[in-house]
C-alpha cells in the first residue's frame, strides 16, 4: 500500500509551550525515553508540532522513539489529507483497517485508488485459460479464479474505506477511483463475475448504502469525485446530499461504464441544486443540452472546468441525440467566459467525433485513444481550425494491430494535419503521438513552428518514418539529423521515446482520464 501523507499540519503548541519545552532537552548521556526528563516527557502539543515538520516516512520512524510519541502520531491535525494507492490484494486489508480506523473519522481529504492491475500482473493468464477451458467443456461461462478473487477482495476493501468515513462530518474532499478495467477485457463483469462473487447483491447494496450515508452525513463536502467504482453510485445517490451541501459543492465528477442501458448518474433537474459548481466531469452521453442550459443559467456561478469522457461503451448503449448543440455551447460560454473543456475519446468513430466537436466548445485538451478505431486526418484538421485559440494539449494514441503499418494522417493531403495543428494552435504546449505515422520532416516542422513553447513533444520511435530521399543520402544519418533538428527547433535536447511505456501519457485510458481530470479541475 502506497501512502502519500500530508505535510500540512494545522495544530500549533499553546502559547509559551515551545519556550517551556526549551529546557527539557536531555543532557549528554541522558536516556531519551523512560526517564523523568527527556523526549518522552515533552508535551503532546510540542511532539505534534515537531511531527508537522517531518516527511511521512520520517514521521513514522520518529514515532518509534517511545510510546508517548507513538500516541501522538495520529493526532488529527497531522492528517488533514490521506492519499492511498491500494493493490487489490488480501495483504492490504490489515494495514488498511488499521489506518482507516485511526484516520477515517477525522480526515478532511481522502483520495483512494484501487489498482487491480498490480495484483493480476505476471503469470495469471495460464490459470485463467485453464479454468476457462474446463468451464467451456462443461457448457458453462468460463470464469477466471484469480479475477473472482480480485473482485471479492475489491469489494471488501471498498467496504472498509466507506465504513470508516461514514460518520466523518469534517470530510471536505472525497475522491475514489476503481482501476479494475483489466476485468473488462474478456466480457462483462457486472453480471457474470458479480453474480458469482455477490450472488444476492448484499455487498453491492451495502456499498451503495454506505456511500449514501457518507453524503447524507457530510457537513463540509466541497469535492466529490467517483470514477469507475463498480456500481457504487446509483441514479439516486446524489439525492442523499442535503440542499445546503449541494448548493455549496464546487467539484463533481461521476463516471461509471457499468451503468446499464440509458441510465444516467445525474439528471439536469438534480444538477439545478449545484449552483456553486466550478468544475464538472461526466460521461459525454450524460452531458445533455438540458444540462448545458442549467449551467448557463444566471443563477449558477460560472463553470471553469468541464471534463468529458466519450467512450465506445456509452455510445453503444446511449444516444448522442441529446448532446448539446452549438447554440447551447454558445449560451454556456456566455455565462462561463473562462470555461475550458477536456475531452478524451476512446475508440470513437470519426463520423461520431465530427458530430460531437461543435465549433463553440472552448476545447483546451483532447486525447484520442484507440484499440479498434483510428482517428482520421479530417478530425485532426477540424480540431486545428475550430480550437486554435484554446488548444494546449493534443494526445494521439493507437494500439490497433495492422500488418500494413500505422495509419498516415497526411495520406493524400498537401499538408500534414499535425503540422497544421502546430501552426494554427499557437498555445499548444503538449503533443504526444503513438501508433500513427509521423514523417521525420513533419516532426522537424512541428518543432520549428512551436519552438520552446512546446513543453512536451513525445513521439514513439516506431511511429517515426523517413522519406526515401532521406534514407538514400549516404552523407547524412537520418536519425541523427532528426534528433539534431528537432532539438534545435525546441531549444533543448530531444529524443524519440524508445518504448511506449516510457510515454508520460501512457496509462490505461480510464486511469489517465481520471488523473488528468483531477489536475485539470484543480488548476482553476
Amino acid at each position: 500500500m502506497l501512502l502519500f501523507l500530508s505535510q500540512e499540519a494545522e495544530a500549533r503548541p499553546r502559547p509559551g509551550a515551545a519556550a517551556a519545552a526549551a529546557g527539557l532537552g536531555p543532557a549528554p548521556g541522558m536516556a531519551v525515553c523512560g526517564e523523568a526528563v527527556g523526549a518522552g516527557s515533552l508535551p503532546s502539543e510540542l511532539v505534534v508540532h515537531i511531527f508537522s515538520f517531518l516527511a511521512g516516512p520520517d514521521r513514522l520512524r520518529a514515532s518509534a522513539a517511545c510510546s508517548h510519541w507513538r500516541e501522538c502520531l495520529f493526532y488529527p491535525a497531522l492528517w488533514p489529507r490521506l492519499r492511498l494507492s491500494l493493490r487489490v490484494s488480501p495483504a492490504e486489508r490489515p494495514r488498511l483497517d488499521f489506518l482507516m480506523r485511526k484516520c477515517g473519522w477525522f480526515v478532511r481529504e481522502l483520495r483512494v485508488q484501487f489498482a487491480a492491475d498490480n495484483y493480476l500482473g505476471g503469470g495469471g493468464g495460464g490459470v485463467c485459460e485453464g479454468a476457462g477451458a474446463a468451464a467451456a467443456a462443461e457448457g458453462e461461462t468460463p470464469l477466471c479464479p484469480r479475477w473472482l478473487d480480485l473482485l471479492r477482495t475489491y469489494l471488501e476493501l471498498v467496504l472498509c474505506v466507506l465504513s470508516s468515513v461514514r460518520n466523518n462530518r469534517n470530510l471536505q474532499k472525497l475522491s475514489l477511483f476503481g482501476d479494475i478495467s483489466i476485468l473488462q477485457q474478456h466480457g462483462s463483469i457486472s453480471n457474470t463475475y458479480l453474480g458469482k462473487v455477490d450472488p444476492d447483491g448484499k455487498k453491492i447494496k451495502q456499498i451503495q448504502q454506505l456511500f449514501e450515508e457518507i453524503l447524507a452525513n457530510s457537513r463540509q463536502l466541497k469535492w466529490l469525485s467517483c470514477g469507475f467504482m463498480l456500481q457504487i453510485v446509483t441514479p439516486t445517490s446524489l439525492s442523499s446530499l442535503s440542499n445546503p451541501i449541494a448548493n455549496t459543492m464546487e467539484h463533481l465528477s461521476l463516471l461509471d461504464n457499468h451503468i446499464p442501458g440509458n441510465t444516467t448518474l445525474i439528471t439536469a433537474v438534480e444538477l439545478e441544486r449545484f449552483v456553486n459548481l466550478r468544475s464538472l466531469a461526466l460521461d459525454f452521453c450524460d452531458f445533455t443540452a438540458e444540462m448545458a442550459r442549467v449551467l448557463a443559467d444566471s443563477n449558477h456561478v460560472p463553470l471553469h472546468r468541464l471534463s468529458l469522457l466519450v467512450h465506445k461503451i456509452s455510445i453503444m448503449h446511449k444516444s448522442l441525440e441529446n448532446m448539446p448543440e452549438d447554440e447551447n455551447w454558445k449560451a454556456l460560454t456566455r455565462n462561463s467566459t473562462n470555461l475550458r473543456v477536456y475531452i478524451m475519446a476512446f475508440d470513437i468513430k470519426s463520423d461520431d467525433m465530427l458530430r460531437i466537436l461543435k465549433p463553440s466548445i472552448p476545447l483546451e485538451r483532447i486525447h484520442f485513444d484507440s484499440y479498434i478505431t483510428c482517428v482520421s486526418g479530417a478530425v485532426v484538421d477540424l480540431i486545428s481550425r475550430q480550437y486554435d485559440k484554446f488548444l494546449t494539449h493534443f494526445i494521439l494514441m493507437n494500439d490497433v494491430i495492422d500488418m500494413s503499418g500505422f495509419p498516415d494522417l497526411s495520406d493524400n493531403r498537401n499538408e500534414d494535419p499535425l503540422v497544421l495543428l502546430a501552426w494554427r494552435c499557437t498555445r499548444l504546449s503538449l503533443l504526444a503521438v503513438h501508433g500513427y505515422t509521423v514523417w521525420a520532416h513533419n516532426l522537424i516542422a512541428i518543432a520549428r513552428l512551436r519552438g520552446s513553447d512546446l513543453k512536451v513533444l513525445e513521439v514513439t520511435e516506431e511511429s517515426i518514418d523517413f522519406d526515401q530521399g532521406e534514407l538514400a543520402d549516404q552523407d547524412v544519418d537520418p536519425v541523427h539529423n532528426l534528433i539534431e533538428q528537432v532539438s534545435l527547433g525546441l531549444g533543448r535536447p530531444w529524443h524519440a521515446v524508445m518504448d511506449i511505456e516510457l510515454l508520460s501519457v501512457f496509462t490505461e485510458p480510464t486511469h489517465h482520464f481520471y488523473r488528468e481530470m483531477q489536475s485539470f479541475s484543480e488548476g482553476i
